[in-house]
């Protein structure tokens, strides 16, 4: 099943929000199957870029002043030796998620708990947003 999923990509200067098609495995009908079917394409996608070798990598202008806004230009190469878990890395994801760090919505409505029941339509939009703890003293 395809699923769509509004998506900020680190470091753009536009801070704009585009959407992303992913390809899951079957019809997620709660936020935990969801969680799980989203996770699993993402570690799929990170173990097959991993195991991608180009001979030759090259940005573009554009490519190159982004990642230079955002603070680091490199190829976006992983040097690390290990894959991705899928199991740990859906139990980070559920984690994150109970604890409050991210927060889903499917179309404009906010999805609360893990095991609330959801219907997907082919217009369905999923929405990720990530929550940024800020520091500080409270008086």
């Amino acid at each position: 099943m395809k699923i769509q999923i509004n998506l900020k990509s680190m470091g753009k200067r536009r801070q704009s929000v585009k959407p992303v098609c992913y390809e899951i495995q079957g019809r997620p009908s709660t936020v935990r199957e969801l969680i799980c079917a989203v996770t699993e394409a993402g570690v799929q996608e990170y173990n097959q870029r991993m195991e991608a070798s180009d001979l030759l990598s090259y940005m573009t202008k554009d490519e190159i002043d982004d990642r230079a806004a955002a603070g680091k230009v490199s190829f976006g190469v992983n040097y690390g030796e290990h894959k991705a878990d899928l199991r740990k890395a859906q139990e980070n994801a559920l984690q994150c998620f109970a604890d409050g760090i991210y927060r889903i919505f499917l179309d404009e409505k906010s999805l609360e708990d893990l095991d609330e029941i959801i219907s997907i339509g082919e217009d369905s939009v999923f929405t990720f947003v990530r929550l940024t703890m800020l520091a500080g003293r409270m008086w």
